[in-house]
C-alpha cells in the first residue's frame, strides 16, 4: 500500500515523499519576470517545512505569455541565474524543485487580481489557435500563423534549457487551464482546419510536439498538466485525456498533473474535496502512467487515502500551502510518519 511518506522515484530523481507543492500564481515579480528574494522565502520555506517536490509559479516562456505583468518567466539569462539561486536553496533541505513552463495565449495580459492599481497590469497584444477571446470584453487574440506556432514551440525549447540551467529537476509544461496548450487541443478554443487543428491528433498536436522536442533537453522528471475535463458538453472530456496520456507517455512523459477546466467562462464544476481525483485515476489506470492529483484536497488523511487506494502516485497541495507551509511536517505528526530534513531539527518537535 502506497502511503504519503513513500518515496517516489522518476527518471532518477526521488522525490523523499509524495507531497508536492503545487504551481501557483503569486504575481509578484516585476515587469522583467525575475523571481525576488520573496520567491527564495516563499519556495524556500516549503522545501524547509517537508514537501518532497516544490513546483514554482507557473513561468512564462515568453513575456507576451504572461498572465499578468507580474508574473514570473524563464525566457532569459537573468531569469534562470535568479531561479538557480533559489532552486540550490530548496534542494539544501531536502527538496526536489519544478518549474511549470507557460504560456497563457488568448488569456495572456490581463490585470493582476487582488490589485486595485494598474502597474504593470499587461495590456498587450495576445494569440491564440484562431481569433476568438475568452470572453466578451477580452482581447481578441491573433489567430496564429504556422510560423508562430514554430516560435512557440521554440520558446518552449529554449525555456525547458535554461530550466536545466538553474538546475529544476521537475519541468511540468502547462497544457491546463484554458492557457495555449489547452486552447490548441479543446474543441470548444480550437476550430482550425490545418495539421494542427480538427482532428484529436490535429488538435494536441502542439502539445505533443513540445513534449518531444522537450524530452531531450530536461534530465530530470518531464511532467505535464492538463484539464482532463472541460465540464461542458461537446467539450474535451476524460476519454480524451487517457488518450492523450497514452501518446505523451510514447514521447517520454514521466508524469500526467490532472486538473479541470480553465477552457470556457461557463463551465459548470462540481467544486468539492477531492473533485478532481477521479481523473488522475482514471489516467493513471487507463493510461499506465504515473498521475499527480491535485484540487481540494485538504486534510492529512484524505490525501494518504489518495495514494493508499492508488488514485494517483503524487498529491499536489495547492491553498493549503499558502496557509501552512510546514503542511508536511504536520502530516507526519497526525499519521505517525517519519520526515527526514537536513535542519533545522527544531521544526520536528
Amino acid at each position: 500500500m502506497i502511503s504519503l511518506f513513500e518515496p517516489l522515484t522518476l527518471h532518477g530523481v526521488t522525490l523523499r515523499n509524495r507531497i508536492g507543492v503545487s504551481p501557483m500564481c503569486m504575481y509578484a515579480c516585476e515587469p522583467d519576470g525575475v523571481p525576488t528574494d520573496w520567491h527564495m522565502v516563499h519556495l524556500g520555506a516549503r522545501a524547509a517545512g517537508g514537501a518532497g517536490l516544490v513546483v514554482a509559479e507557473a513561468s512564462a516562456v515568453a513575456p507576451v505569455g504572461r498572465i499578468t505583468g507580474n508574473d514570473a518567466g524563464i525566457w532569459s539569462n537573468e531569469q534562470a541565474a535568479a531561479w538557480k539561486d533559489i532552486v540550490a536553496f530548496g534542494v539544501s533541505q531536502g527538496a526536489v524543485m519544478g518549474i511549470q513552463l507557460a504560456h497563457a495565449g488568448r488569456k495572456a495580459g490581463t490585470m493582476r487580481p487582488y490589485f486595485k492599481d494598474t502597474a504593470h497590469s499587461g495590456g498587450w497584444s495576445n494569440i491564440g489557435p484562431v481569433a476568438e477571446p475568452f470572453k466578451p470584453g477580452m482581447t481578441t487574440p491573433a489567430a496564429m500563423t504556422l510560423d508562430d506556432i514554430a516560435e512557440v514551440k521554440q520558446q518552449f525549447v529554449d525555456a525547458a534549457r535554461l530550466s536545466e540551467a538553474a538546475g529544476f529537476k521537475f519541468v511540468e509544461i502547462h497544457g491546463a487551464h484554458g492557457y495555449l496548450l489547452h486552447q490548441f487541443y479543446s474543441p470548444l478554443s480550437n476550430t482550425r482546419t490545418d495539421e494542427y487543428g480538427g482532428s484529436f491528433e490535429g488538435r494536441t498536436r502542439l502539445l505533443v510536439e513540445i513534449a518531444e522536442e522537450l524530452r531531450p533537453i530536461v534530465s530530470g522528471i518531464l511532467a505535464v498538466r492538463i484539464s482532463a475535463s472541460d465540464w461542458v458538453d461537446g467539450g474535451w472530456t476524460i476519454e480524451d485525456s487517457v488518450r492523450l496520456a497514452r501518446v505523451l507517455k510514447i514521447v517520454g512523459v514521466d508524469l500526467v498533473d490532472c486538473s479541470s477546466g480553465g477552457a470556457t467562462p461557463d463551465a459548470q464544476i462540481p467544486y468539492g474535496p477531492s473533485y478532481q481525483v477521479a481523473f488522475a485515476a482514471a489516467v493513471r489506470k487507463q493510461a499506465n502512467i504515473a498521475t499527480a492529483a491535485v484540487g481540494a484536497i485538504t486534510e492529512f488523511g484524505q490525501a494518504n487515502a489518495i495514494l493508499a487506494n492508488r488514485e494517483a502516485d503524487l498529491v499536489l497541495i495547492g491553498r493549503q500551502y499558502l496557509k501552512n507551509p510546514h503542511w508536511a511536517l504536520d502530516a507526519a505528526r497526525a499519521l505517525g510518519a517519519e520526515v527526514p530534513l537536513p535542519g533545522p531539527y527544531s521544526y520536528l518537535g
